[in-house]
């Protein structure tokens, strides 16, 4: 009997419903291919539901959701909803309540993209990033003193744990050996000036080290990373960093590998629900015209395919990403600039599966 993956969908906004549509078409197509089924659960949460009901993300629905094998997310985001409701209430809120604590970014650079990085191909633009997700200053710990006085002061303080710490690590050394590509995993911290977290980075990174003897240990400052991410892309395979410095590197590699057009990521929960998602925003005044990008949704659903361990499924869908890309029948990652519209990318794509 085939096996079923039950797959919470929630298509997100503006163009979010737009690339899941495709990025399902993809999947299923390669679930169709390599013997197993995909069992969808649909859910509204987003704008539009918070603008009806007040209600971002019940706390019932998490439990629901931790009962899936995984979830597939669409763009979020609407500039009728105030700026950070959606983003805490969900997008935070699924991270820490389904302990997503890896956040997965690929920085590949497919065949016929540009990239703005010169004299660099797809050969020297290939590393993905571990960033830790459920720590650092994202934890939200801090408030306000004298708040809205001339005094006014205001605390955000940065909380790492050593069991936080350790998890991310070692997830991240067992990719690089996954990976098996150059078998190199550089920590990128602060810790020149961000000393006591940093510390604690380290001395987890070189001690939890010692166990993978096969893999080189790196390290590198965070604003050298940026300066190498351009000057020297191919020095990187994995790179393991902390919540905020994670969140600003991946947005530089998104550029460096064409843009965000191409760029998906990950939500990792090894031991439970995973959470795979696109990484550009919700494009509100493209919403509806299908002729939006859809081959970060689609490579999205090439992570999910991987860490539900259906590698070979995963590899057919990237495969045929590379494909249409290589062809030159895609002219341009911007919305209204492939030559096509979103849903004949999404029957290309599909049609290389």
């Amino acid at each position: 009997m085939a096996k079923t993956y039950n797959i919470g969908i929630i298509p997100g906004d503006g163009v979010g419903p737009e690339c899941i549509r495709e990025g399902l078409k993809v999947v299923q197509e390669a679930s169709r291919k390599f013997g197993f089924k995909l069992g969808l659960v649909n859910y509204d949460f987003g704008a539009e539901r918070y603008l009806k009901t007040g209600e971002v993300l019940p706390d019932s629905a998490l439990d629901e959701l931790k009962k899936l094998d995984a979830i597939y997310l669409g763009a979020v985001g609407d500039p009728r909803v105030k700026q950070g409701i959606l983003e805490q209430g969900l997008l935070l809120k699924l991270r820490f309540g389904l302990d997503q604590y890896v956040n997965l970014r690929p920085i590949i650079l497919y065949p016929g993209v540009w990239t703005p990085v010169k004299d660099k191909g797809p050969e020297e633009i290939n590393f993905v990033v571990v960033r830790e997700n459920t720590e650092g200053l994202y934890a939200g710990i801090g408030g306000f003193l004298r708040k809205g006085t001339q005094d006014e002061v205001a605390v955000q303080e940065m909380v790492v744990t050593h069991k936080g710490i350790e998890r991310v690590v070692k997830f991240a050394f067992d990719y690089c050996k996954k990976r098996n590509k150059k078998k190199k995993l550089t920590l990128v911290d602060k810790a020149n000036v961000l000393t006591y977290a940093c510390d604690l980075w380290q001395r987890v990174f070189y001690e939890l080290g010692g166990k993978y003897p096969d893999i080189e240990k790196d390290h590198a400052y965070v604003d050298a990373c940026c300066m190498w991410f351009v000057k020297n892309p191919e020095w990187f395979d994995v790179i393991v960093t902390d919540n905020l410095f994670g969140d600003i590197i991946t947005d530089l590699g998104a550029m460096i590998q064409g843009g965000m057009g191409v760029a998906a990521g990950g939500n990792i929960n090894p031991d439970g629900v995973s959470m795979f998602e696109p990484i550009h925003g919700s494009a509100p005044k493209y919403t509806g015209q299908n002729k939006i990008n859809p081959i970060a949704t689609i490579a999205a659903g090439a992570m999910m395919l991987e860490i539900l361990g259906e590698d070979k499924a995963s590899q057919a869908v990237d495969d045929a990403i590379k494909k249409v890309l290589a062809s030159g029948k895609i002219k341009d990652m911007g919305a209204g600039k492939m030559g096509m519209t979103t849903s004949e990318a999404g029957d290309l794509i599909a049609s290389k599966v």
